[in-house]
């Protein structure tokens, strides 16, 4: 004779079973459906900084003090007078979302992309904020006032003798979010012509895995 609390047992058992699996299927499913449409999302408001087109329009950029520089595209300039060292780069979003600019830390020579960056407490940050739309150019500038900065002598001297400089320049996107490092090589032009081409070298994500 079929003992049939044992199998009511049994079946119930079974289908508790069956219910906690489809249970945990659904769960990771809509866990999955919602990283994905994260993702989506950061995509979608992610800035990419690269330097600038040549054929990009020239740009004026203006400092607080009256100094001004024309700025070419895909060019850099690096000026050292007697009230501050004046540094800017010509630079393009090639990504979804308005990036905004933090901060920047210059070395007076070429630094190659092996070399890892400062502690981000290092990074200098800029006086005005900064923001270059998707798709579109804008700048990077910085500037050194202080004759007693550890960074005054070394640079003045860099850029007088055209030296190779790099500047790695924190941004994220409108957000405050999505943290990267660019690193901008500063190449001196050849034949006595003044300025510096802009090129990078290597790119670092502070809030996510690097892109390698």
């Amino acid at each position: 004779m079929a003992d049939w609390p044992t199998i009511a047992s049994l079946a119930t058992a079974a289908g508790t079973l069956v219910l906690a699996a489809a249970t945990f299927a659904s769960v990771r499913s809509a866990n999955r459906a919602a990283r994905v449409a994260e993702m989506a999302l950061l995509i979608g408001v992610r800035p990419l900084l690269v330097p600038s087109r040549l054929q990009d329009p020239a740009q004026k950029v203006l400092w607080q003090e009256g100094h001004v520089e024309r700025l070419e595209g895909g060019r850099a300039v690096a000026h050292a007078t007697d009230e501050a060292v004046y540094l800017a780069a010509s630079v393009r979003n090639a990504g979804n979302g308005v990036a905004v600019l933090h901060g920047w830390y210059a070395h007076p020579e070429w630094r190659p992309g092996q070399e890892d960056h400062v502690p981000l407490d290092d990074f200098r940050r800029l006086s005005r904020d900064i923001f270059i739309a998707s798709g579109e150019p804008g700048f990077w500038q910085g500037t050194v006032r202080d004759p007693a900065d550890p960074l005054w002598d070394p640079m003045a001297k860099a850029i007088e003798e055209r030296e190779r400089l790099t500047v790695d320049v924190l941004y994220g996107d409108h957000e405050g979010g999505q943290l990267a490092i660019v690193r901008l090589a500063l190449s001196p032009l050849g034949d006595g012509a003044d300025g510096y081409l802009c090129s990078s070298s290597r790119y670092w994500n502070i809030d996510r895995p690097d892109p390698r």
